[in-house]
């Protein structure tokens, strides 16, 4: 039954979108303008701590390096604890003029350091348990952020952040729907396991199309429905559809899961921000208006002491274009099974980007590694291995 999915579903993204959300809010906040609008969002936007050691100076002067978390959270259920659905790294050069976005698997192997304060001793576990422990026993969001901050920054070999965000994936449906949706190439035919159409009333939506088993894999079409089918090339989504379209990773034409809804994501944060600073965007105050009202519940963003304002500035002038999505692991499973469990690890080639991306090395590191560019139509260089869940 569909019921159990819908517990345990990624929620994709809850999106980490904060790279979007601040290019937004920079072509909206400076149209719009004034302080007092300004410091009305800020209030309901930034957070402080969250980074713990892994925290850069207080100073977005040169290299910036963001930390965007999606989360699985049980809102009034402490016990099932949140755990990270989404991260990446978005890098944003001294130059300030482009962002490099890396998506880091959930499932790598990792090793997690200490959190007294919630009573972790450290260990080896999956990435996206680092949060887990750090939001148990009354952790909540700051320490579970706080201990993934600093597993990531150990996986890097020290990058430090100079912010981070948590993005709520019911709050942030307002965002995209304030945008009217938005246009993107779909480079690889989707089947929604989420949205279908009922054959017999027309109806669509109103039932998931699919059945599941206990673990929450799609199985079998139920009796009269069809699913929701997002084929090749680009067009202009709805906000409904482009939420479902990269909320998807089962049934993926390349089977590429995880990885291509990566790229997915990452496609479609380039597609939010370049609609949200085109002309017939920012010229309309109540569109802006509508999407700086949704942002405050879409994402809490840790400005590590640094004014929503600073942010806004520092950022205002990066051209949605030299938005660069990049490959982990070149889009392909690295899976190994260790007493039982199914962990992904990262090739040489990714730590060596991690790296890149601590020393602001990055663009050079990318000239020399062409293949790692995810363009906004690519099709996978390999049809990868389900690793399972």
């Amino acid at each position: 039954m569909a019921k159990k999915r819908g517990k345990k579903e990624p929620l994709w993204a809850r999106l980490s979108l904060i790279s979007g959300a601040l290019l937004l809010l920079a072509s909206g906040g400076t149209l719009v303008g004034g302080n007092l609008l300004l410091n009305h969002y800020s209030n309901q936007i930034t957070r402080e701590g969250g980074l713990g050691d892994a925290g850069a100076g207080a100073t977005i002067d040169g290299p910036i390096n963001l930390l965007l978390v999606g989360i699985d959270e049980r809102v009034g259920d402490e016990a099932m604890g949140a755990r990270s659905d989404s991260i990446i790294i978005a890098h944003v050069p001294a130059t300030h003029d482009a962002v490099y976005l890396m998506s880091i698997p959930r499932d790598t192997r990792v090793q997690i350091p200490p959190s007294p304060a919630t009573k972790y001793p450290g260990g080896t576990d999956k990435l996206n348990a680092a949060f887990q422990f750090g939001y148990q026993n009354g952790g909540g969001r700051d320490k579970g952020l706080e201990l993934l901050a600093g597993t990531v920054s150990r996986l890097s070999g020290g990058m430090k952040f100079n912010g981070a965000a948590i993005v709520n994936f019911d709050g942030f449906r307002g965002l995209v729907e304030a945008l009217g949706g938005v246009h993107m190439c779909v480079d690889e035919k989707v089947t929604s396991i989420h949205v279908g159409r009922n054959t017999k009333t027309g109806e669509v939506g109103k039932t998931m199309p699919y059945n599941f088993n206990s673990d929450g894999i799609p199985t079998s079409l139920k009796p009269n429905m069809e699913p929701k089918v997002y084929e090749v090339g680009c067009r202009d989504f709805l906000p409904w559809e482009a939420l479902d379209y990269v909320r998807q990773r089962d049934k993926l034409a390349s089977g590429d899961g995880d990885y291509g809804r990566q790229r997915h994501q990452q496609q479609f944060i380039k597609a939010m921000v370049k609609k949200a600073t085109s002309a017939g965007v920012i010229t309309n105050p109540i569109k802006v208006k509508e999407m700086l009202g949704s942002v405050g519940d879409a994402v809490t963003f840790y400005n590590h002491g640094i004014h929503l304002a600073d942010w806004i500035f520092t950022l205002k002038a990066i051209d949605p274009d030299k938005m660069v999505t990049l490959r982990t692991n070149n889009g392909t499973y690295k899976s190994e099974i260790i007493n039982g469990q199914s962990f992904e690890s990262l090739d040489q080639t990714a730590l060596d980007l991690l790296k890149a991306l601590r020393d602001d090395t990055v663009a050079q590191f990318v000239a020399a590694h062409p293949e790692l560019i995810a363009n906004d139509a690519a099709t996978p260089t390999s049809t990868p291995s389900n690793p399972g869940r």
